[in-house]
Parts: structure tokens; C-alpha cells; sequence
């Protein structure tokens, strides 16, 4: 009967020691999985940041490109039909494009630009071509 009782009291032994390591191992599993998840999901913010902050920038440009034009439009001193505004966003920059009859009116198209866009940089490509 002894051999017994010392035979289950070892069977006890090896059962609750497997299930002790079953239960750290699982414990185990749930944070590597934890922290997976948390790697994806700091993965996925970025990947969302920058796309949003790239639409940002496009949002900025198209802003930039229209206030731009309108003003050029609106202003009475020049004739604003040839000219064309181009933004890049990454480099921050606005270029006037296309034709004016006259050399003020280029410098006037310029000063536009830069009033409506002063924090970028404005390239003057206008070419003069008298009526």
C-alpha cells in the first residue's frame, strides 16, 4: 500500500508541476501575443499618421494654389489668363507659369504670390509676351 500512496503522490507531483508550466507557458503565450498586437497596432498609427499627414500637405498645396489664383484673378492691374499657379508641397514652394504682357505685370504677379502663400517660396517662370 505504501508503493502506492508514493506512487500517486509522484503521479500528484508530475501533474501538478506539468499543469504549473502549462499555466506559465500560456501566461507566457498571452504576452508575446500582447505584445504583437501592440506592435501592429503602433505600426498601423504610424502608417495612418503619415498618410494623413501627406493628404494634409496635398490639402495644403491645392489651398495654396487656389488662393493664389484667385488673387492673381481678382487683381485689376494684371491680366491673369496665362498664368499658371503650381504648388509642391514638400518643398513648400508656389510657381507662376505662362505669360503677362508686361514686365510690371510680372513683378505684380509675383508680389501676389507672396502675399498669399508667405510662407513659401515663390518661382517666377512667367515669360512676357505684349499683346
Amino acid at each position: 500500500m505504501k508503493t502506492f500512496t508514493t506512487v500517486t503522490a509522484a503521479a500528484i507531483l508530475v501533474l501538478a508541476t506539468a499543469c504549473s508550466n502549462t499555466a506559465k507557458g500560456v501566461e507566457k503565450d498571452a504576452d508575446n501575443a500582447g505584445d504583437k498586437i501592440e506592435s501592429s497596432t503602433d505600426r498601423a498609427a504610424n502608417a495612418t499618421s503619415t498618410t494623413a499627414d501627406n493628404a494634409g500637405a496635398g490639402m495644403g498645396a491645392a489651398m495654396e494654389t487656389a488662393d493664389v489664383k484667385t488673387a492673381l484673378l481678382a487683381d485689376s492691374r494684371l491680366s491673369a489668363d496665362n498664368i499658371n499657379v503650381d504648388t509642391e508641397a514638400s518643398m513648400k514652394t508656389v510657381t507662376l507659369k505662362g505669360s503677362v504682357p508686361t514686365e510690371a505685370q510680372k513683378k505684380i504677379a509675383e508680389e501676389i504670390a507672396k502675399m498669399k502663400a508667405p510662407e513659401w517660396k515663390v518661382v517666377n517662370n512667367l515669360t512676357i509676351k505684349p499683346d
